[in-house]
């Protein structure tokens, strides 16, 4: 007989780092983002993401993620950066801390539409980066992200030529 378990992880008061998976998902000059509608950082725009879940690979989660966060089908692609959020209360107790690895992404299909945990989703082009309440380390991943995306393609032409 097998037990199916499923243990609350508390996201609030954790008692261990907890690993998150994010994806900065780019379509032309256009990048998926949405709005946190919980905290950390409620009402600030994010990249689409959450928690890894037991025995999923980290593309898997990526993967999953967006796709229940923005109705949305990507392909998974390198590594673009390792963010780690930790706060602290006032009597120094930790109250988040995440270990989330960003992978930049395409889109491939799906009308974007907001999950639960969202209060928003939707594309907005890089250039208007600027308007959207975002942490900062938010903006310089998906700068980063989408740099690596023209040096990606940029060695993909030299190889092909």
């Amino acid at each position: 007989m097998q037990v199916k378990c499923e243990a609350h992880v508390a996201r609030e008061y954790p008692e261990h780092p907890m690993v998150g998976v994010a994806a900065v998902v780019l379509r032309g000059e256009d990048v998926l983002l949405v709005q946190r509608g919980r905290e950390p950082a409620k009402g600030t725009w994010g990249l689409p993401g959450g928690l890894l879940e037991l025995g999923e690979s980290v593309k898997d989660g990526v993967r999953r993620e967006v796709l229940e966060e923005c109705g949305v089908i990507v392909d998974i692609g390198p590594l673009v950066a390792v963010f780690e959020p930790l706060e602290r209360d006032g009597d120094g107790r930790v109250r988040f801390h995440f270990v989330v690895l960003d992978y930049l992404a395409s889109y491939v299909s799906g009308d974007v539409q907001h999950g639960d945990d969202a209060a928003d989703a939707r594309w907005v082009s890089l250039d208007s980066l600027d308007l959207l309440p975002m942490l900062d380390v938010t903006r310089d991943v998906i700068y980063q992200a989408a740099a690596k995306r023209t040096d990606t393609h940029g060695a993909h032409e030299r190889n092909q030529g």
